[in-house]
């Protein structure tokens, strides 16, 4: 193998994730015509194909997809030598790759945004809004430098940071206001909407009932909270929310809120990154700062539910 570049590792690492060469070449700031010369070049010198071309869509190879992994580990690697040298130089953090689950994105970021570019002037923040297990694993790959996620993950080669500790509340429509808060076995007893698999607030939401995923026949799913709110308001059934979805979720709904007394469900958030990165101290400094956003955006932005 011959003539391969890391910049061509980096190409075939767009396309073997995004699986198109127009959007690869539009994330790798790239013409198409470029990106599949580049990938021509790289299966020359390797003497095999690494996709099979269809028409709108290319898929790895059984070569390609062994190939990836060991790619994704070089890319890493790579990376964490750019680390690295920038950590011996004591040079501030230039770039974050942060990302962010879907249930805290709309609430926090907009304060978070603004208090890191106050706190770490020059950061470019680039953010990649997506559920856990798919954060988690581009964490892993070297894709990502932190991500923030309901704690714990209980993955051994993270390091975790908590950033808040927040409520859920109830969701429930306008006709059921004024009325005591049901506890978890009452619960089961409505028609619970809840997000779709692969989203934490779900299995919380779940645990909190004492529920079983595959059980409740009135459970019904959507894709984002404000989906589900607006279901409540046209009678639907009720939902959890995270208080810090309160302010934004119900304002335009016909809903009711309410929070529960005892037993109260609840999330911790908090910030992982790779044990393994040079750039431990500088994202243990990132956590300071966007603990203490977190907790002011707590105290201002959230109004008492009615």
């Amino acid at each position: 193998m011959r003539n391969v570049t890391l910049k061509q590792f980096r190409y075939f690492e767009a396309l073997a994730r995004i699986g198109h060469f127009g959007r690869a070449a539009e994330a790798s700031a790239i013409s198409q015509p470029a990106l599949s010369l580049q990938i021509k070049d790289l299966e020359d010198s390797l003497g095999a194909p690494l996709f099979e071309r269809g028409a709108r869509q290319v898929r790895l190879t059984a070569f390609g997809e062994v190939f990836a992994e060991r790619v994704r580990t070089i890319l890493s690697a790579v990376d964490d030598l750019d680390d690295l040298a920038r950590a011996a130089r004591s040079e501030p953090l230039a770039r974050l790759r942060l990302g962010v689950i879907p249930t805290v994105a709309p609430y926090l970021l907009p304060r978070l945004l603004g208090d890191l570019a106050r706190h770490h002037p020059g950061l470019d923040v680039h953010l990649r809004e997506t559920i856990t297990p798919r954060l988690v694993q581009e964490l892993g790959e070297g894709r990502l430098d932190a991500a923030i996620v309901a704690l714990p993950v209980s993955e051994p080669s993270f390091e975790e940071a908590a950033l808040l500790q927040e409520d859920f509340v109830l969701v429930r429509p306008m006709a059921d206001a004024g009325k005591p808060a049901p506890d978890a076995d009452a619960l089961k007893t409505m028609r619970l909407l809840l997000l779709e698999e692969g989203h934490c607030f779900r299995d919380q939401a779940l645990s909190f009932c004492q529920m079983n995923s595959s059980l409740p026949r009135e459970m019904l799913e959507g894709s984002t909270l404000a989906t589900l709110v607006q279901m409540v308001g046209a009678g639907i059934g009720v939902t959890l929310i995270p208080e810090m979805a309160v302010p934004v979720e119900t304002r335009s709904a016909a809903v009711s809120v309410v929070r529960f007394h005892h037993t109260k469900p609840a999330r911790r958030l908090g910030m992982i990154w790779r044990k393994t990165s040079p750039l431990g101290p500088r994202f243990r400094a990132l956590a300071a700062t966007l603990r203490a956003s977190a907790e002011a955006a707590q105290r201002d932005q959230l109004t008492p539910p009615s």
